[in-house]
């Protein structure tokens, strides 16, 4: 709805729930007609050959509130989870008495957060939904209306807390723009933010450049021993636990307990900083008694309640194997950072050369009895090419003798281990 707040579909229409049941969806066909203007939001990045995931439930987070527009109610987020603390809350809310037709969930952020806290940034976001609302009124569809924060003002937003003394940017442009949204949002902390212009770069100083090559590698070392080793697949993320040389007192059942709580607290803290979600497996060491199975799980749903993003935890089961599930709202660091490998297309293992030999040879084998083939062109890495000529050569020269046809083997410095051209040309050169 351009000229104004977008309202939600209505009850078993998009995303409406029934009385009892799952969720009923008609086809979006149903709901909207070629031509309609309707407000969306992403809510989540395109991921490998997946498309975007589009709403018409907006949603937009300030730092103690989130307003959603068309919602007409006032919410408190699940993971505050005491009642009074719940009440008090919606109590404020309701005395800051927001626009009819606007919604607004108070985030854990806001929890022990002074009534006047909360107003600023009601009025923030209301702000800024009255630019939202001009841009639509303008616009001509399809067009971008709002594009959230960047990075750095995400990350003051929804991380920086009291407890913090510095934040130290080392770009001018972007510590302006922190300067700006702290103004607006936390006026009493600007004076934490500083701009670094010393010589040795800001990563390092701080030792950070370290634990960036960390989250990018396989193996996950724990403190006392023991290790996780994480490997991210197109359909799930498996997280396999190994005690190493972490024991406790020749005692295995003890040492497996106390090792997969250790890998519970690192698996959690690990799940945040790659940005991991979807499916996960998560293979703990093996434990005989139950309240050790039991007390990891606890362990593990403890360690993600500081997550920003939702999660589900199954219990653990006979083998020791926890699933869950986490919110995917963007690519994983692997799948920002890394592209697929040109040689093997991200399966992580190529043929052999004397694999792809074989397979050479048994096309050659084909072409023979072919009449009219009176020359064949094969292109192949160097490693296949020297395969071929040199472990194949008396084949080869055999088959040109039965065929009478020419054979010509070739290679690209360059090509992939699995790259294969074959050519096949008749006495015309066709």
């Amino acid at each position: 709805t351009p000229g104004g707040a977008p309202k939600p579909p209505p009850p078993g229409r998009a995303g409406g729930r029934p009385a009892r049941g799952r969720a009923v969806k008609p086809p979006i066909q149903e709901i909207f007609k070629r031509g309609d203007e309707v407000l969306v939001q992403v809510i989540k990045e395109s991921i490998g050959t997946k498309g975007p995931t589009l709403s018409t439930y907006i949603s937009i987070p300030g730092r103690y509130l989130v307003l959603m527009p068309g919602l007409n109610r006032v919410g408190v987020s699940r993971k505050i989870a005491d009642e009074a603390q719940r009440r008090k809350l919606r109590e404020i809310m309701n005395e800051l008495n927001p626009p009819k037709g606007l919604g607004f969930i108070v985030r854990t952020a806001g929890l022990d957060r002074s009534k006047r806290d909360l107003a600023k940034d009601l009025a923030y976001l209301l702000r800024l939904w009255k630019v939202i609302l001009r841009r639509i009124r303008k616009a001509k569809a399809p067009a971008p209306i709002y594009q959230e924060s960047d990075m750095i003002t995400r990350t003051i937003r929804d991380i920086f807390s009291a407890d913090i003394d510095t934040i130290w940017i080392d770009e001018y442009h972007a510590f302006e723009r922190a300067q700006e949204f702290l103004r607006v949002v936390m006026p009493k902390y600007v004076d934490r933010l500083k701009f670094y212009d010393e010589k040795v770069p800001l990563f390092h100083k701080y030792g950070l450049e370290d634990e960036i090559a960390k989250i990018q590698r396989r193996h996950v070392p724990l403190p006392e021993g023991g290790s996780i080793v994480i490997d991210q697949t197109e359909a799930l993320v498996a997280i396999d636990v190994n005690s190493g040389n972490f024991r406790v007192e020749d005692d295995a059942e003890r040492t497996a307990y106390e090792m997969n709580l250790r890998a519970a607290k690192e698996i959690a803290r690990q799940l945040r900083l790659r940005d991991l979600g979807g499916v996960i497996v998560n293979d703990f060491i093996d434990m005989r008694e139950e309240k050790h199975r039991r007390g990891v799980e606890r362990a593990l749903r403890e360690a993600v309640k500081r997550d920003r993003a939702r999660t589900k935890i199954l219990r653990m089961s006979q083998f020791g194997i926890i699933e869950m599930t986490r919110q995917r709202i963007r690519p994983s660091l692997k799948r920002s950072v890394y592209e697929d490998c040109r040689h093997c297309s991200g399966a992580g293992v190529v043929k052999t050369a004397e694999s792809m030999a074989i397979d050479v040879m048994r096309l050659l084998a084909l072409a023979a009895h072919r009449q009219e083939i009176r020359r064949v062109n094969v292109c192949v890495c160097a490693a296949v090419a020297t395969y071929l000529n040199n472990r194949k050569r008396r084949e080869i020269a055999r088959i040109e003798e039965e065929s009478h046809m020419v054979i010509h083997i070739r290679h690209e410095d360059d090509a992939p281990a699995e790259h294969l051209q074959f050519d096949c040309f008749d006495a015309q050169n066709n």
